[in-house]
């Protein structure tokens, strides 16, 4: 099986640097215009279907998306939303560690929940679309989040993923799953600056 996942198109908070998490921020201009010009960086004949999480910025970034490619939209999953940033949520992101040394913020979902939450959506993907090749609409952390559980490394060692930016996976014959691209960069490319980060910290 083949699914990519892709971050959504911009929203206002994303343009004006504001943490936003699960908060429900509608796409902006902008970005349904991301999503119409990665349509054409797309070939449709290599893709079945696409799926989102369940917050809109994702849904409707993947109904452009499914539009453009001539897809179907074949249903969202809540395990594909952004992480939960609690009280941080609408906050500026250059406040806040400030404001949270060491983020910890009020109602944040734990950053070791994360990874393994999206890695279940992946599992109820395949069981839902056997065989299918997936576009899966979600958010940067949660997907940097997702990479990191797969690989093996860090989360945050992942450079951070632009709007549209689509990251491939693999799942083997044994059910493992493995990662391609990161941002369409190849993994191997990827992979020197994931162990730099890690060894300097």
């Amino acid at each position: 099986m083949q699914l990519a996942l892709i971050r959504h198109g911009q929203t206002d908070w994303n343009l004006r640097g504001v943490m936003q998490g699960r908060t429900d921020i509608p796409l902006n201009d902008t970005g349904r215009a991301q999503a119409e010009a990665a349509v054409a960086l797309i070939d449709p004949a290599e893709w079945d279907l696409v799926v989102s999480s369940t917050l809109g910025r994702a849904r409707e970034t993947a109904a452009i998306l499914a539009r453009g490619l001539d897809l179907p939209v074949a249903g969202a999953y809540h395990d594909l939303v952004e992480q939960d940033f609690g009280a941080a949520e609408g906050t500026p992101v250059s406040e806040i560690d400030v404001r949270w040394p060491g983020r910890a913020f009020e109602g944040k979902e734990p950053d070791a929940e994360v990874g393994p939450r999206g890695v279940r959506a992946l599992e109820r993907i395949t069981v839902d679309h056997a065989g299918a090749r997936v576009l899966a609409v979600a958010h940067g952390t949660l997907i940097r989040h997702v990479l990191g559980e797969l690989s093996g490394h860090e989360a945050s060692s992942y450079p951070r993923l632009d709007n549209l930016a689509m990251s491939e996976l693999e799942r083997a014959a044994d059910a493992s799953w493995r990662v391609r691209t990161v941002g369409g960069a190849p993994f191997a490319e990827v992979l020197p600056s994931l162990l730099a980060v890690e060894l300097a910290a």
